[in-house]
């Protein structure tokens, strides 16, 4: 490599919940110093963006934070909310000043929407639109989301078709994409799709944990969801409702683990309890978590990209280590 030619390279770890990426990242980053080459570290998790939501998000602890620098973590508030559009605008940004630090850039993280944008491209829709998205909410609370489905089926067939009818989230962004746009979703992701055939939009080497047995995901999903309870994790969703300006149809109040301890915490009010049936939050915490993770390794099959460790050897974390120094320049 010549480095007044050549950028540094970027390596990226993305993984399911609970298999290992930030003990692997910060790994890569303590053996890239005894060899005296900085890194910095890109969170490419669409929750740890958010302030205030610490165990619930297996945030890096202050001590991992300091260790490395880290980027895209609390960056904004949980009242609002943050697109894949602008994780690749901030990353994009952030790369670029990473390396003229003379650093290597680590991205490391489970949102594979936020990966695929950031390697595929995104399309270039509108951005949310609060009034319009305020309208289509109230049309909704009057007829029903399976009624708004029937609509988009009128302007949008294609992406109706793929939807199910109480897909509220996805229904709505796509009739907000129509009102402001006037164009169905559908074209949108035909451009991009276009524009993914013409090449790669971002450049870097990406290493995927992946468990060669899913049972040992589910322990260890298991495992770390009872450590966030033991840790405080309900007090952490309470102070968040004691608030009082969120709800749970916000994104980040949609993030796995929070959806479930919030829909207790609203049981419990309506009813009078004194205490939360920790055993019913336990068991959807973890089905919740579960089924994120076996979307997560859905997303990263599609990635053919990828090089893949298995999460659950042993020696996960020193092949992990072992494979990214074989794409790094040599001190």
């Amino acid at each position: 490599m010549t480095a007044s030619t050549s950028p540094l390279p970027c390596i990226a770890i993305a993984g399911p919940t609970a298999s290992g990426k930030t003990n692997g990242a910060l790994a890569l980053a303590a053996v890239l110093a005894q060899r005296g080459q900085a890194s910095e570290i890109i969170s490419v998790d669409s929750a740890l963006v958010y302030r205030g939501m610490d165990i619930g998000t297996a945030k890096p602890t202050p001590e991992e934070q300091a260790a490395v620098p880290h980027h895209l973590i609390d960056i904004i508030d949980p009242l609002q909310s943050y697109s894949a559009a602008e994780f690749v605008q901030d990353t994009q940004r952030l790369v670029a000043e990473i390396r003229a630090r003379g650093a290597i850039p680590l991205l490391v993280g489970g949102t594979m929407l936020y990966f695929k944008a950031l390697l595929d491209g995104i399309d270039e829709m509108p951005a949310a639109d609060p009034e319009v998205r305020a309208k289509l909410d109230a049309q909704a609370a009057e007829i029903g989301w399976p009624a708004m489905h029937a609509e988009l089926a009128k302007v949008d067939p294609e992406t109706a078709a793929r939807l199910a009818p109480g897909d509220s989230q996805r229904i709505q962004r796509a009739l907000e994409v129509w009102h402001v746009s006037g164009q169905p979703l559908s074209s949108f992701h035909q451009a991009k799709k276009r524009a993914a055939e013409a090449g790669p939009a971002f450049d870097c080497t990406l290493f995927s944990l992946e468990p060669n047995d899913r049972a040992w995901l589910h322990a260890r999903i298991a495992q770390r969801y009872e450590s966030m309870l033991n840790a405080g994790f309900i007090d952490e969703v309470k102070a968040l409702r004691a608030r009082g300006d969120l709800n749970p149809d916000l994104p980040s109040m949609r993030c796995v683990g929070y959806r479930q301890v919030w829909e207790e915490l609203d049981w419990q009010e309506r009813k009078g309890a004194t205490d939360i049936n920790l055993h019913l939050v336990r068991e959807k915490g973890i089905a919740a978590t579960r089924q994120l993770a076996k979307r997560q390794i859905t997303w990263l099959r599609s990635m053919p990209q990828r090089h893949t460790i298995a999460c659950d050897d042993p020696l996960a974390t020193m092949k992990l280590v072992e494979a990214a120094l074989r794409y790094l320049p040599q001190g």
